[in-house]
């Protein structure tokens, strides 16, 4: 089984061409591949698979053998493959859990080198992230923002976005070790029945940065899905403008989001690279 391997901003992926959907997708088959140090070694794996909706339909595995509605790094890594290897359109639509993805490719000597991804629309009440608001403030459109849920006895301020998959930010400032603590334990909190992406995000001279703990996965150098909901979750409150591509600064790296004052879309721009293929021999 042939296999390649990608990247963006360190967020890595194993991408298997699953045109006919026989690969494996099982967790012992996930988690064994995705083993960095008895394995490939990777974030997730990526199935590129045929759809009759789109160009193409992106299914992911999370390291830990669960599934993911989406991903803001993997499908411009698949969306790179799908041009440098199968069909040369430099717009391509991409199916999954989320939706169908429009995404606008950058070409450089042949070769797909950064990806735009319109994300869709920000989704924010409380039932389509999902989150279990009923004893909490919301506003008035059932949005929780800028409001409070309990961790270990401890007030977190924060603010709930769905990208087709669960996040929750939060600009309260923690020391670090404090984040290394709160990361695990927020991703699995009541709150949240399918778990939830965690972000803690704040402003330095350079502007906004986040770290993010990924459901699934655990701290990752980069998260693009996070990336645009920290970015909705920073207009929202007033932090960032609207309508402008505003710079996100993660671990592995940058993206720049836009988001429209209608909030009728995300818009994310990033790079994408190719590490290497391979072949597996026995799986």
């Amino acid at each position: 089984m042939k296999f390649w391997k990608y990247q963006g901003l360190g967020n890595d992926f194993i991408l298997l061409e699953d045109w006919d959907g026989s690969a494996p997708k099982d967790e012992k088959f996930v988690t064994k591949l995705c083993n960095r140090h008895f394995g490939i070694g990777a974030d997730g794996i990526l199935y590129l698979q045929q759809s009759d909706k789109a160009d193409c339909r992106m299914q992911i595995m999370n390291s830990d053998g669960s599934e993911a509605e989406m991903c803001g790094n993997g499908i411009r890594c698949l969306a790179k493959h799908y041009y440098d290897y199968n069909e040369k359109k430099e717009r391509i639509t991409v199916e999954t859990l989320a939706g169908i993805m429009i995404l606008d490719l950058k070409i450089e000597s042949g070769e797909a080198t950064e990806v735009t991804v319109n994300m869709g629309p920000p989704r924010l009440k409380c039932k389509e992230i999902p989150m279990d608001c009923r004893d909490l403030p919301t506003d008035e459109k059932g949005w929780f923002i800028e409001s409070n849920i309990l961790v270990d006895g401890r007030a977190i301020k924060g603010t709930a976005v769905s990208m087709g998959n669960p996040h929750f930010i939060t600009f309260d400032p923690f020391k670090d070790e404090d984040i290394d603590k709160l990361g695990p334990r927020m991703e699995r909190h009541g709150l949240f029945p399918k778990r939830t992406n965690v972000e803690f995000a704040s402003f330095d001279e350079e502007g906004l940065k986040a770290r993010v703990f990924e459901r699934g996965v655990g701290w990752t150098l980069a998260c693009g899905t996070g990336a645009c909901a920290t970015v909705v979750a920073a207009v929202l409150t007033g932090r960032l403008p609207y309508d402008v591509e505003n710079r996100i600064r993660l671990t592995g790296g940058e993206l720049w989001v836009r988001l429209p004052k209608d909030l009728s879309a995300a818009y994310m721009r990033g790079p994408s690279y190719r590490v290497f293929k391979g072949e597996i021999e026995d799986w």
